[in-house]
């Protein structure tokens, strides 16, 4: 029985190396496989959802043209503002967004009331309470109830405004 054992175990040099290609071989192939597999997968998912995605940027494209035709943006000239605490500047630039195209010159005729109305409000305001985002949100809040009053009209003739400037000193 030993000698069967033996027998069975007893392999040539050729069959060795036989045995390597064909694991190597099969290895390999393998390999191959699900590389064009997950190729073939990655790229069909990648169209799939690329697709979805430029459907959707294309559809809000649509809604904020449309959201925006009506709309218009009124730019106000800097202002440079002694703040309340004694030595303490800001350098702001405000854009109002108006609802209606229509209204933008009655807008134009006010910019002298706004302008006061902003210097004001502003120049009355702390370093503390404007610095924070907080604080910024609040006073964005202030100037559109103010310049909304003084539009007179009885829609708000500003839906919102930005700060495209804000530097404290």
């Amino acid at each position: 029985m030993a000698d069967e054992k033996d027998e069975l175990q007893v392999e040539t040099p050729g069959e060795k190396d036989s045995r390597k290609k064909r694991g190597n071989k099969k290895l390999i192939i393998i390999i191959i496989a699900a590389s064009v597999v997950l190729g073939a997968g990655g790229f069909a998912g990648y169209k799939l959802f690329a697709s979805k995605g430029s459907t959707t940027a294309e559809n809000a494209e649509h809604k904020q043209g449309t959201a925006n035709a009506k709309t218009a943006i009124v730019a106000l000239d800097p202002f440079v503002l002694n703040l309340s605490e004694h030595g303490r500047y800001l350098k702001v630039t405000i854009q109002f967004e108006i609802s209606d195209k229509a209204i933008e010159e009655v807008v134009k005729e006010k910019t002298p009331q706004l302008r006061d109305t902003i210097i004001t409000l502003v120049s009355s305001k702390s370093l503390s309470s404007i610095s924070s985002p907080e604080g910024k949100f609040q006073l964005k809040d202030e100037i559109l109830f103010r310049a909304n009053q003084i539009m007179g009209l009885e829609k708000e003739a500003f839906k919102n405004l930005y700060f495209t400037e804000f530097v404290m000193q």
